[in-house]
């Protein structure tokens, strides 16, 4: 996420988002309270709004119709911003930010710690992720998960990314550390998919006989 982030009050004018907006090259800047709460977000479409309806007035009268014509009449950020701010944790997983900016269809997420805005992440800071070397990937896997969270030895381990794509294969000792193993992996940044091939000794969730389990 990006700490240092331009803010507005619900007072902000107009004419002081769009200057903000143009000097910090942002496309949206979050409104909070004064204990520091994100209530709002305000784009540039919805700035945009106003330049369109001075040129042809907004029709329809749909819910939505009605809203943008509001929009456009507003001349601080409280009548102008998109509300309630949608929001994650600053402890929350990468891939729930990512859910929260498709599911809502918006380009940025302010971040918040205790309620209070600590930061913003973008479409972009989460698909830059994606952009680690394999060989990097590789590196967390063997030394941060295998090693430093499960408290294993890598040497037990086959592992492999290519494209993102994590192939890990050799044994652990219980069926139910192969889903944890993988869903650890999964969630190492950068990880495009895991393919994994791993067996356990002993099945202590006693599911069936079979001693390997694939989890694609």
């Amino acid at each position: 996420m990006t700490r240092e982030v331009v803010t507005a009050a619900v007072g902000t004018p107009f004419k002081e988002l769009e200057r903000m907006m143009w000097e910090h090259h942002v496309s949206g800047i979050p409104v909070i309270d004064s204990n520091g709460t994100p209530i709002g977000v305000v784009s540039e479409a919805d700035l945009l709004l106003k330049r369109e309806a001075a040129d042809e007035p907004l029709g329809g009268w749909s819910p939505h119709a009605r809203k943008e014509r509001t929009k456009a009449a507003a001349v601080t950020a409280l009548g102008l911003m998109s509300a309630p701010a949608i929001t994650t944790d600053a402890g929350a997983p990468l891939a729930l930010a990512a859910r929260l900016l498709r599911h809502h269809g918006i380009k940025r997420l302010p971040v918040v710690e205790n309620g209070r805005l600590v930061g913003i992440v973008s479409r972009a800071d989460v698909l830059k992720t994606y952009l680690r070397s394999d060989d990097d990937i590789r590196n967390d896997v063997l030394d941060g998960v295998i090693r430093g969270t499960m408290w294993m030895d890598p040497a037990q381990f086959d592992v492999a990314v290519a494209d993102g794509v994590v192939r890990i294969s050799g044994e652990v000792d219980r069926r139910s550390v192969v889903r944890i193993l993988s869903d650890l992996v999964r969630g190492v940044e950068g990880v495009v998919g895991v393919d994994s091939t791993l067996t356990f000794a002993f099945d202590d969730r006693d599911v069936g006989p079979s001693t390997e389990l694939h989890v694609s």
